[in-house]
């Protein structure tokens, strides 16, 4: 969310939980001038392998120990990140992207088997929010580490700050209250038809019991612990199952809510990017948008809640005012409905031993940095194996149509995929990757604004979809919808992107088996887009249709424009607020689906599978029909997947061939399963990408996974080793001694964007004003109230996410050396007050 460091966050939390004493210095940030000299090409490392370690400290015992490089995880134990601070052996990371929230069970009010749920009921739910004291939370059980939240909105995005006025009145509208959250709860309850009786809640002669899934591998242990605790104290009777994620998975996510096996569940998330825009949160986290599983297909929103979400999920809005009024909209109606209330966001770092470098998202830490496996190397060292440790792997099955979507999981998924455009770890915009360069053109007066010269952005009063551009899909006929055969009298958009692609795109870059990449691998995503959706089609799956339709009600189009070299056009109604974020989320601008890569060949083998009824991409349908979730890596999917392989090898098989026909030849679909089948009998899996390292092996059992160099891969190494460095926030304070009244005059850089910075005499705020959305500030401070005399300036940090600077009287003077100071804030969590001279006089 966000050139972010999240310090000043830490900084703040520290505060708050009175931990300000002196601590050694924070690892200076990592530098990316150290870079083996080597010419490599793909990534640094030869491998990583992947292990899992549960334990933040066992995981930091390990790194002492020398048997790990990296433990990609943010912990947010403070005494922990001491130990890494005074370790000279290791150094880390910090990151602000996880947060934490409850997550309930809507069904009811009754599930299947006649027990009562509480929280089918909104009003309950909404009381929730009151029976649960959230600055305990973040300061007792995380020490300070940690602040309070209420909406799906992150605490230190720019999107918190923009509607701050409504955010802190909702705030302290549900503000812990135990006596109005009981009051309120015990007011649906009797509508329910429970009765109160010596204290609990009881329905139909039986005491009304709560099943809390509480997940222990975190904080989360003692939060679910305390949410149990205070839904005792108002009469339920709660069953606490403990359980890791994995063990917790099949049920929250995967089972249907009506059978009831939780009411409620400690729900965490990790930001894995910056994100620019949290208007989409609604939709995700409290619509059927959100995921393909039973819970959000369960998901009710009235329907004014459901529109304000769907609005802002496609960006349908005109204007930053209609914007401003959706989203104030939605922040009170999702309060109302509560399907998950959110508790606290946190902070964390992520250790890993010295002479290692990585890239670490400022939101997402190194798990959630796309560019990871791009530049994380030993230093000075062409290759070598990183040993990498995080909490839990290979959770849930891999499949890039509806696959796995744990983090722990993304990590690894991520290293074997490559981009049209890629993410960048510091402000969450975009480069080009695989792509050129790109145009944008929006209608006129759309807020679409844009930061690099490698996309042109324009606007014009009409935009035209073209005729021949593809605007639906007839899964009958297996063939694209022309926009001249669709509407007629012609079809207009908001917006056209357009990507550009090297010349030689088709030439360099190959799937891990060998196959070259080509346009029917772009093709076949685009089919993938609507077939899933279409009742006609053999792998209809109705769960993907809430978010089919939402995509529809923006989509306008595609077109080929080139195929060699390759340009493709996309047309639609959606927008992001920048325009590097709008040609980075076309669909089909590389072949990337939902969660991962696929080629048409090892997606066609899962397809006919599916078409069978012998697998399913989804778990909603492999749990409605009784199938096995497919995966492409382990388990019994394989030789489900090795059959139709070997049938479509036989066949020469084309997937779609009205359609795809056009695109691949007899000789080359040869060749392709050819490639496949070789790639199975070596690697034993159905993984494909065009990523730096390949999947080489992957254990359930014994919970690790190998991920080896793909020599060719058609980028030399180094090519994102800048990001490897943390950029470090400055600050510069110049003032004119000779003044009446003495003047400072306040520049920054490197500060969380879309935060506000404060000034703050005596602890009198004196100015307030915004951090940008490159994370700079400027303004200047007319101090002619302030007492004659030598301050110091401190900086400390607001509760927005921006920094503040208060002055505070000095006992001895420090003069200024040049009258243009530098404070650079130190890197990590630990606790620190930065003081810095600065002579005051009063006016005359």
């Amino acid at each position: 969310m966000k050139t972010r460091t999240w310090i000043a966050y830490l900084i703040l939390m520290s505060m708050i939980a009175g931990l300000w004493v002196s601590c050694p210095q924070a690892t200076p940030a990592v530098q990316a001038d150290d870079s083996p000299r080597a010419t490599r090409q793909g990534a640094w490392l030869d491998a990583v392998v992947i292990t899992e370690q549960a334990s933040p400290q066992a995981a930091v015992a390990q790194l002492q120990a020398d048997e790990l490089d990296l433990y990609a995880y943010s912990s947010t134990d403070s005494s922990l990140f001491q130990k890494v601070l005074e370790d000279p052996t290791l150094e880390h990371t910090v990151a602000h992207g996880s947060y934490n929230e409850l997550t309930f069970n809507p069904s009811g009010p009754t599930f299947d088997d006649g027990r009562l749920n509480p929280f089918s009921v909104p009003a309950i739910r909404e009381a929730m929010n009151r029976l649960i004291d959230r600055d305990y939370i973040a300061q007792v059980i995380y020490g300070g580490l940690a602040r309070p939240r209420w909406v799906p909105v992150h605490t230190t995005s720019s999107d918190y700050t923009r509607y701050q006025a409504t955010i802190a009145a909702l705030n302290a509208e549900y503000a812990y209250d135990l006596a109005t959250a009981q009051a309120d709860i015990a007011a649906e309850m009797m509508t329910l038809g429970a009765t109160l009786v010596n204290g609990k809640w009881n329905y139909n002669g039986a005491p009304v019991t709560v099943i809390a899934l509480i997940r222990l591998e975190d904080e989360r242990l003692q939060i679910g612990d305390y949410v149990a605790d205070q839904l005792e104290a108002v009469g339920f009777t709660v069953e606490r199952q403990y359980k890791t994620s994995a063990e917790a998975s099949p049920c929250w996510l995967h089972t249907d809510p009506a059978e009831g096996c939780f009411h409620f569940y400690t729900g965490g998330w990790v930001s894995t990017q910056i994100s620019r825009d949290e208007g989409s949160n609604f939709g995700y986290f409290y619509t059927p948008l959100g995921l393909p599983f039973p819970l959000w297909q369960a998901y009710t929103p009235s329907p004014a809640f459901m529109t304000a979400a769907e609005d802002l999920w496609n960006k349908d809005f005109a204007t930053l005012t209609e914007r401003d009024d959706l989203f104030e909209l939605a922040l009170d109606l999702a309060i109302e409905d509560s399907a998950r209330i959110f508790l606290l966001d946190a902070a964390g770092f992520t250790p890993r031993r010295a002479g290692t470098t990585v890239v670490s998202d400022l939101a997402g830490s190194v798990y959630g940095a796309e560019m990871w496996p791009y530049a994380a190397r030993f230093d000075g060292v062409d290759g070598g194996t990183m040993r990498v440790a995080l909490p839990s792997i290979l959770n849930e099955p891999w499949n890039p149509i509806a696959g796995t979507n744990w983090v722990y999981d993304t990590m690894p998924l991520r290293a074997t995929q490559d981009y049209a455009f890629i993410r960048d770890p510091n402000d969450g915009l975009v480069w080009p990757q695989r792509a050129a360069s790109a145009d944008v053109v929006v209608v006129d007066g759309t807020p679409v604004g844009k930061t690099h010269d490698w996309v042109n952005l324009s606007f014009a009063p009409q935009i035209d979809v073209p005729p021949d551009a593809w605007v639906d899909w007839d899964a009958t006929a297996q063939q694209f919808v022309a926009a001249a055969d669709a509407y007629p009298g012609g079809l207009t958009a908001g917006v056209k992107s357009t990507v550009y692609y090297p010349a030689d795109l088709f030439t360099t870059v190959t799937w891990h088996d060998g196959s070259p990449l080509d346009l029917a691998d772009f093709v076949m995503r685009m089919i993938l887009t609507f077939d899933r959706a279409k009742p006609e089609s053999a792998i209809y799956d109705e769960s993907t249709v809430p978010n089919f339709n939402a995509f529809m009600a923006a989509f306008k189009g595609w077109k080929i424009v080139s195929e060699e070299p390759l340009v493709i056009e996309y047309y639609t109604d959606g927008y992001q607020l920048d325009a590097e974020l709008n040609v980075r989320n076309v669909p089909a601008a590389f072949p990337i689906y939902n969660q991962g890569p696929g080629a048409w060949h090892n997606l066609a083998a899962a397809i006919r599978a599916e078409a069978a009824d012998e697998l399913a991409f989804s778990a909603d349908k492999a749990e409605a029909f009784g199938l096995e979730w497919m995966d492409f890596i382990a388990g019994p999917s394989l030789p489900i997947l090795e059959g139709w392989m070997d049938l479509s090898a036989t066949e020469g098989y084309i997937p779609y061939a009205p359609t795809l026909g056009a695109y691949i030849d007899p000789a080359e679909a040869a060749v392709r399963w050819a490639n496949l089948q070789t790639w199975y009998a070596t690697q034993d899996h159905f993984w494909l990408g065009t990523g730096p390292f390949f999947l080489s092996s992957a254990d359930r059992d014994a919970g690790t996974l190998t991920l080896v160099h793909n020599p060719a891969f058609p980028d030399e190494a180094g090519r994102w080793d800048a990001f490897a460095a943390d950029p470090a926030p400055e600050l510069t304070i110049n003032y004119d001694s000779g003044a009446p009244g003495s003047y400072l005059n306040v520049t920054g850089s490197g500060f969380p964007p879309g935060g506000t910075a404060f000034i703050v005499v005596n602890d009198q705020p004196l100015s307030e004003l915004p951090v940008d959305g490159s994370g700079e500030i400027a303004f200047t401070l007319a101090t002619t109230e302030a007492d004659e005399g030598t301050y110091h300036l401190r900086v400390t940090v607001n509760p927005s996410g921006g920094l503040a600077f208060e002055l505070d009287a000095a006992e001895e003077e420090h003069p200024l050396e040049g009258g243009l100071p530098v404070v650079e804030v130190p890197s990590g969590l630990v606790p620190y007050t930065v003081y810095l001279p600065v002579m005051l006089r009063s006016a005359p």
